[in-house]
C-alpha cells in the first residue's frame, strides 16, 4: 500500500521518560494546562449544569457527528505517515454497540478530516474504559498488524510501554512496587464485573482466569490521596481500576469498584468482590471539602485515569524508540490543585 510505514520488529530498549514531570506540567504545575475540547457553536449542547463538578467535560449526547469530527481533529497531537495519534477525551467511549456515537464509528469522517482520502483510519492502541488519554490509529493496515505484534511482544517479555496517571483516594502503603492478581469476568447482577481469583487453579485458568501484573509508583500525595504512575504489563478489562482497589486506594471517580473498598474505624479493608454491588463512589468530608465538592456533585466524577505516555518502536532497530505523550484533562488538572498535591 502507497504511503504505508513499517516499523521495526525488534525492541530497541525502554526508558522511564519524562512520567509525572511531564505530567505535572501538563496539569498547570509550572505550564499552561490543556485546552478544553468543547466545539463552539453547538446547537445541541444546553447550559452548564448546576452540580456539574467538571465544567466543560465533553457530553456526547449533546453532541451531533460532525461536532464530535471537530472535537476529535482538534485533539489529535501527533499525525505522521500513517499513524495518527489522538488524546482521547473522556465520556467519549472508544468502541460500544451499533448506533452508538463512539469513536470508532466516526472514523471514516475523521480520516477524511484530517486528508486521508481513501485510506481509513483504524484503531491500534486505546486507554481503557472511561479513561482519558491517548488513542493510536494507523490508516495503514500492515503498519498496524507490525505494532500490534510489538505490544504483543512486550506484554510477553513484561516490558510496559502504556504510562497512565491516576489519583487515588488513598495512599498505597509502599511508594513503588508491583500488583500481582488472578482476574475473571464475572455477569453479575447484570453487569459483567472483574473479580479476584486466588489462588487459580489449572481450571480456572483454562476458564478465562488470567494472571496479570502492573507496576506502581507514587509520585506525589497531598489530602490523603496519591498521584500514582501505572504501567500494566498485561491486559485485562478494568485491570487497573481493580489492581488499585486490591491496594485499598481505588482510583477517584471509580463509581465501578469502589465500593469493594470499606473503612471501620479508620481502617481500608476489602469487601468480598462477589457480593458487592456496584455504587456511586463515596468520599469522606475532608476530602469533599479540599475537592469543593457536594456528596451529589462527588457521585458525578469522572474516572481520574489518564494514558499519559506511549512507547513505540523507532523505524529501525537501532533506533531509539518514540515517545507519545497526552496532556491530562481538565478535570485532572483541578483535581490535583484542589489536593495541593506535593512531590515528594
Amino acid at each position: 500500500m502507497v504511503g504505508c510505514c513499517i516499523w521495526g520488529r525488534s525492541w530497541v530498549g525502554w526508558r522511564r521518560g519524562p512520567g509525572v514531570r511531564a505530567a505535572l506540567a501538563a496539569a498547570g504545575f509550572g505550564t499552561k494546562a490543556g485546552h478544553q475540547l468543547q466545539p463552539q457553536g453547538s446547537s445541541k449542547r444546553s447550559g452548564p449544569r448546576r452540580d456539574q463538578p467538571c465544567p466543560g467535560l465533553l457530553r456526547p449526547e449533546d453532541l451531533s457527528r460532525e461536532e464530535l469530527v471537530d472535537v476529535l481533529t482538534a485533539a489529535v497531537v501527533d499525525q505522521k505517515g500513517p499513524l495518527v495519534t489522538v488524546n482521547n477525551p473522556q465520556g467519549l467511549p472508544v468502541t460500544g454497540k451499533p448506533g452508538d456515537l463512539t469513536l470508532l464509528s466516526v472514523l471514516p469522517e475523521l480520516s477524511q478530516s484530517l486528508g486521508l482520502g481513501e485510506r481509513e483510519l483504524q484503531i491500534v492502541r486505546a486507554a481503557g474504559k472511561d479513561s482519558s488519554g491517548l488513542v493510536l490509529l494507523s490508516s495503514c493496515p500492515q503498519t498496524a498488524s507490525r505494532l500490534q505484534k510489538f505490544f504483543t511482544h512486550s506484554c510477553r517479555v513484561q516490558r510496559p510501554t502504556a504510562t497512565y496517571c491516576a489519583i487515588t483516594d488513598g495512599i498505597p502503603a509502599t511508594s513503588e512496587g508491583k500488583i500481582q492478581a488472578a482476574l475473571k469476568l464475572e455477569h453479575i447482577d447484570g453487569a459483567n464485573l472483574v473479580v479476584p481469583v486466588k489462588p487459580p487453579s489449572r481450571k480456572d485458568i483454562l476458564e478465562g482466569v488470567k494472571r496479570t501484573l502492573s507496576h506502581f509508583r507514587v509520585v506525589a500525595t497531598g489530602s490523603g490521596c496519591a498521584l500514582v504512575q501505572l504501567q500494566p504489563l498485561t491486559v485485562f478489562p478494568s485491570q487497573l481500576q481493580v489492581h488499585m482497589v486490591l491496594q485499598l486506594c481505588p482510583v477517584l471517580g471509580d463509581h465501578m469498584y469502589s465500593a469493594r473498598v470499606s473503612t471501620v474505624l479508620g481502617q481500608r479493608f476489602l469487601l468480598p468482590a462477589e457480593s458487592t454491588k456496584p455504587r456511586k463512589q463515596v468520599l469522606d468530608e475532608a476530602l469533599l471539602r479540599c475537592l469543593r465538592l457536594t456528596p451529589s456533585q462527588a457521585a458525578q466524577l469522572p474516572l481520574h485515569l489518564h494514558l499519559h505516555s506511549l512507547l513505540l518502536p523507532g523505524p529501525r532497530p537501532q533506533d531509539t524508540p518514540i515517545e507519545l505523550l497526552a496532556s491530562l484533562p481538565p478535570y485532572f488538572t483541578k483535581t490535583l490543585q484542589c489536593l495541593g498535591l506535593r512531590q515528594q
